[in-house]
């Protein structure tokens, strides 16, 4: 468990990134330091598509490999029984930090997407049939639309959308209307990848319930950037990613309701998720077990926690505040810019950490007024100079569609990002802008 410290806001946008005379922020993350073509300073501003990595995550992990490294759940020997522990440790952290009731409600998995893969399949195969609906939104990853189209067509159920407002809002007006007797779930994001829209999701979850549905949450942009608590949220599933929220790739988390997940049926047979097996007859496990079939990651189920835990002594209120400050800032820098498109929210306090945008030839007069710079062309100019963003469609065509465009440019941050990183942007998006 990481030493509980509480950082101050001042300590983390800090342009030194020194916490007091003791060792910053940013130098929990070695790769900060990067020069970039052997010239400039990396500013990394890709953390909507993955975070970096503090030391105390990788240390943990190293050490696993190096001293406790065996299979979990299945020995008898001292080292199968301590990686065990540290594993069911790392699952009561994630509980901890979803505000679970129990562990049994908390699933291992990949990442968010396998996590709605696991809910749709299952789901699907136990409570959906030919004309059943699922709801959900206009800005969703595709890993929440193509999950639910593989359902569509084994099973012939329909997918039904909830608009958004051309300032990349949901449209909630008659919501009740998308409800009826063929409702089966719905399933959205918290937190829009692409226009960094936070969702009214309880009062979404509310309306659900009251027409007896459950929802499923897409937390993979909203966990790392403020506090989610399951219970008081009241959703029936929630899942998101740790390399989002500065653990290892390849892990995440389902979280499900027990009294759901003890009717759905296993995702994936295998070792672990089963009690007793016949060539006639198979007894499934226990929960959480029934949903982790084979040998886990068990070494980054251990990164995962140190990661949380990481996060947790930092704060997560500080930082929310932290980052709403930074975005706010970047929002109001960029359109200095002549000819600057933000997609999203206007209002700071409906936009989190991300900030697409496209920017207009000098010649065309404005944004919108005539053609904008490719966004790939941009991004691969910004690269030049250091500067990491992410450019395309970010796994949401049905959204660039939505918006009219291809793709976009998109900056997003994490605790580590200064606003001097965001006027490094700035000159150089001026300073790209003036060679076309």
């Amino acid at each position: 468990m990481v030493k509980k410290k509480i950082y101050s806001f001042s300590e983390l946008s800090s342009p030194s990134g020194e916490v007091g005379r003791g060792v910053g922020i940013r130098s929990d993350f070695p790769i900060l330091g990067r020069k970039i073509y052997d010239k400039y300073p990396l500013v990394y501003l890709d953390n909507a598509a993955t975070t970096q990595k503090p030391r105390c995550v990788v240390e943990a992990m190293t050490d696993e490999y190096y001293n406790v490294n065996a299979n979990v759940h299945r020995g008898v020997h001292f080292l199968s029984q301590q990686a065990t522990d540290l594993h069911e440790q790392a699952r009561e952290t994630v509980r901890r930090f979803l505000n679970a009731r129990s562990t049994n409600e908390i699933i291992f998995t990949r990442g968010t997407t396998e996590s709605i893969n696991l809910v749709a399949s299952c789901f699907g195969q136990a409570f959906m049939k030919e004309g059943d609906e699922v709801l959900i939104t206009e800005m969703e990853h595709h890993a929440n639309i193509v999950s639910w189209q593989l359902v569509q067509a084994r099973q012939g159920i329909k997918i039904r959308v909830i608009p958004i407002s051309d300032e990349g809002e949901l449209i909630l007006d008659g919501i009740d209307d998308f409800f009826n007797e063929k409702t089966r779930i719905v399933s959205l994001t918290h937190v829009s990848n692409v226009l960094g829209t936070i969702n009214p999701i309880k009062d979404i979850i509310r309306i659900a319930h009251a027409h007896g549905v459950p929802v499923l949450i897409d937390g993979a942009q909203s966990t790392p950037h403020f506090r989610v608590d399951v219970q008081d949220l009241d959703c029936d599933f929630f899942a998101f990613s740790g390399h989002k929220i500065y653990g290892p790739t390849g892990i995440g988390v389902l979280y499900g309701k027990e009294e759901w997940l003890e009717k759905l049926p296993p995702y994936m047979g295998g070792g672990e998720m089963i009690k007793t097996v016949t060539f006639e007859h198979t007894t499934f496990n226990d929960l959480p077990y029934k949903f982790e079939a084979g040998t886990p990651d068990y070494v980054a189920s251990t990164g995962l926690a140190k990661a949380l835990d990481y996060v947790s002594s930092i704060g997560l209120d500080v930082i929310e505040s932290h980052e709403k400050d930074l975005t706010a800032y970047a929002m109001k820098r960029m359109m200095e810019i002549p000819g600057m498109k933000i997609f999203g929210p206007k209002d700071i306090n409906q936009h989190d950490a991300v900030i697409s945008f496209l920017v207009s030839l000098p010649s065309t007069g404005g944004a919108g007024k005539g053609a904008f710079i490719h966004h790939l062309d941009m991004g691969t100019l910004l690269d030049r100079l250091g500067i990491a963003i992410r450019t395309g469609h970010h796994c949401a065509e049905p959204l660039m569609h939505r918006l009219g465009i291809e793709g976009t440019c998109r900056a997003s941050f994490a605790l580590y990002n200064t606003r001097e990183e965001v006027d490094a942007l700035v000159s150089a998006i001026l300073r790209i802008q003036q060679m076309f």
